[in-house]
């Protein structure tokens, strides 16, 4: 499902869920709180003693954001809009108030991952633990945390609202914009500051990387509340090795079609297609036989009518899937099986 959001750094106010108390007529003695409340709010404050400690606050050329400290070494897991073109940085502990200098590891905008290194690590770092993707489920309790609006270590609570949505990010300055697939929808409160925060289950373990909300178009382009984005963490963790490892991403897990496209106009210079400028030799494309100069009109059942489009269909889908193309060829509607390949 394609949502249209803004990029937004996340980082949220938390609004305090107390248990309800009533007073009688005759008395000022207050009932005491359900002991399922007691717990709940135990639990909360347990996760956040835990995981709170591994979220820093990042300053970076183009203003604040977050971060997740991934090991000892000193490494710390971002959004790529937050580090821009950036290559240092000054990154502060929820422990402390002392500055502490970056560098920049890796940056993939294709997914919105980066990886920064504190030059001079200090010892304690807390790695955050990451959670199985495929565990998380719709109704799950979550925490974000960040540093909204430069409120370093806030947190807010809300539920996986949904899981496996498909979210494009627009351009900006600092950032080419990405179509990224399979992020986790949450009811957390996402503000600007929280991109590269923590979405947190209530194991303590990081479920994903608070990115961006939704923005509704009704009221003129501002935040729609309760709907925010968080990548998956089995997106970042396998983003992340690949930059602490080499830095750079070799292996995207992002489905290909090995295809460089241009946008394409009907008659009436509507847009109505990807039209194919050239075919990478030996890949899914080439195997299913489209040529240069082919326009790709569907994806499956997904209508495609510009190059976005075809990104947006694609990132819903997986490297090895099979999946059908279909295509105008001398204006005339053809289709073909191809299996995916990799970004």
């Amino acid at each position: 499902m394609l949502v249209s959001a803004a990029l937004l750094a996340t980082g949220c106010s938390s609004s305090d869920q107390g248990s309800s108390s009533s007073t009688a007529a005759t008395s000022s003695t207050s009932a005491p709180a359900p002991a399922g409340g007691n717990q709940l709010e135990q639990n909360y404050q347990q996760v956040i003693a835990q995981v709170l400690p591994s979220v820093v606050q990042i300053t970076a050329a183009q203003g604040l954001g977050s971060g997740i400290v991934y090991d000892g070494k000193g490494d710390i897991v971002t959004n790529a809009h937050v580090v821009g073109t950036a290559t240092n940085f000054t990154v502060t502990l929820a422990n402390s108030t002392k500055p502490l200098e970056a560098t920049l590891v890796g940056s993939y905008p294709d997914s919105d991952l980066a990886v920064i290194r504190l030059t001079n690590p200090p010892s304690g770092l807390k790695p955050a633990a990451f959670a199985d993707s495929s565990k998380v489920a719709v109704g799950q309790i979550t925490l974000a945390m960040g540093s909204p609006l430069g409120l370093s270590s806030s947190v807010t609570q809300g539920i996986v609202s949904a899981t496996g949505r498909t979210v494009s990010e627009p351009q900006t300055a600092d950032s080419p914009g990405a179509t990224i697939g399979n992020m986790v929808q949450t009811s957390a409160a996402i503000n600007p500051g929280n991109s590269g925060g923590a979405l947190v289950n209530l194991s303590s373990q990081v479920i994903g990387i608070n990115t961006l909300t939704a923005v509704d178009p009704e009221l003129n382009g501002s935040a729609a509340p309760g709907i925010g984005f968080a990548i998956p963490a089995a997106t970042v963790t396998g983003i992340a090795d690949q930059l602490i490892k080499d830095g750079k991403v070799t292996n995207s897990g992002r489905a290909a079609l090995g295809v460089t496209v241009r946008p394409f106009f009907d008659a009436n210079f509507q847009p109505a297609g990807a039209a194919i400028v050239t075919v990478v030799g030996g890949g899914p494309a080439a195997a299913g036989g489209l040529q240069a100069g082919d326009v790709i009109t569907k994806v499956d059942d997904t209508a495609v009518t510009s190059p976005s489009a075809l990104t947006t269909a694609l990132a819903a889908l997986s490297p090895g899937d099979k999946a059908t193309i279909g295509y105008q060829r001398d204006g005339k509607d053809q289709s073909a099986e191809v299996t995916l390949g990799t970004l």
